[in-house]
């Protein structure tokens, strides 16, 4: 299975993982953080800021004081992004600088706290939020999150994925939510940040951040020469797990016309299939992107030792690109990085070929 083995080593499958899970109402694998300082949240009405996502999430839970207003639309996006609030309905900008601690529970969350100048309100983050290296990490789960343990930092926001449940507990507490969801296309990712900027009165940093992301992505790609025709294979495990081009991750490759040879794979439609070893060597890829170099220690020699794989064009023309797991992975500032390295290894197979 898919979530038994590769969820604990690679954020991605994590992230596949636990939205199944969650469709399933199944409990989330992981670790249960305990403490017992609990008693220290506040115990008023909280609020669910702003919930900025790509995909379907489960529904809140339905508060009876609460009521749902459209938030308005970002000018960089037209991702849908609601605000609820508790009665009465309070503007955005009244409540936003009011959050100075801040929790996250999401490594994208927190790249964006920290990119638009908010890094200095967060008092901590889960486990695997270790970028930027300043970040307060602590031993909280992201997968399994503990309210108790949430709770004991006494914060006055999370930043944390879709889960109604774990949200409904924090509002009962006093504790008000970002939430903030896998992106299907780059505008979702620039509406995210947007919706940062104005949850944490920080507007002015996050549009210098979208114009910054913005001006360097045009240049990459207009720097890559023309892939129509040329096909990539993008391996997230070392037991051949793959994404589609229906996924975040395939977008970005399509931004430069690269053909994905695990589209026809993709029975199922889960946007993750598992190839076989037969299937890669018959479709023969003119590139290959290994996303499994931190999780699985992965890199162009391991690939070109495995059965038969030295036969393959990308092995044989040196086009196996090694990539950072986490900047693949996540959808942050540093997004940015992995598509450099797609326009990188571009030009040089047009340097090669």
């Amino acid at each position: 299975m898919i979530c038994s083995n590769a969820r604990a080593r690679h954020p991605i499958l994590r992230l596949l993982c636990m939205a199944t899970m969650m469709l399933l109402l199944a409990a989330a694998c992981g670790r249960d953080d305990s403490d017992d300082n609990a008693d220290s949240a506040a115990q008023a009405p909280a609020t669910t800021v702003a919930s900025t996502t790509a995909a379907p999430s489960p529904d809140p839970v339905e508060e009876p004081v609460t009521t749902t207003t459209q938030a308005p639309a970002p000018t960089t996006t037209q991702a849908a992004a609601t605000a609820t609030t508790t009665e009465p309905a309070a503007a955005l900008d009244e409540v936003e600088p009011a959050y100075q601690r801040i929790v996250s529970i999401s490594p994208t969350g927190t790249e964006f706290l920290y990119a638009i100048g908010a890094g200095d309100r967060v008092v901590a983050v889960d486990s695997y939020s270790y970028y930027p290296a300043e970040t307060p990490v602590t031993d909280l789960s992201g997968f399994n999150p503990n309210i108790e343990a949430i709770a004991s930092y006494e914060p006055d926001l999370v930043v944390m994925g879709s889960d109604g449940d774990v949200i409904a507990s924090l509002e009962t507490l006093g504790i008000s939510t970002l939430v903030i969801d896998a992106p299907a296309t780059f505008e979702d990712v620039y509406g995210q940040i947007d919706r940062f900027g104005e949850t944490l009165g920080q507007q002015v940093e996050a549009a210098q951040l979208i114009a910054d992301m913005q001006e360097r992505i045009a240049e990459l790609i207009e720097a890559a020469p023309d892939a129509t025709g040329l096909t990539y294979y993008h391996e997230l495990t070392d037991s051949l797990y793959s994404v589609t081009s229906g996924t975040f991750v395939g977008h970005v490759y399509s931004l430069f016309g690269l053909t994905n040879v695990a589209d026809p794979a993709d029975d199922g439609g889960s946007g993750y299939p598992q190839l076989s070893e037969e299937y890669l060597l018959d479709a023969d890829p003119d590139l290959i992107f290994l996303a499994d170099t931190l999780c699985c220690g992965q890199n162009a020699e391991t690939v070109a030792a495995r059965p038969g794989w030295e036969l393959l064009s990308a092995v044989r023309d040196g086009h196996v690109v090694e990539l950072n797991d986490d900047i693949v992975s996540r959808w942050g500032p540093r997004l940015v990085e992995f598509i450099e390295a797609i326009s990188d290894a571009l030009t040089d197979v047009g340097t090669t070929n």
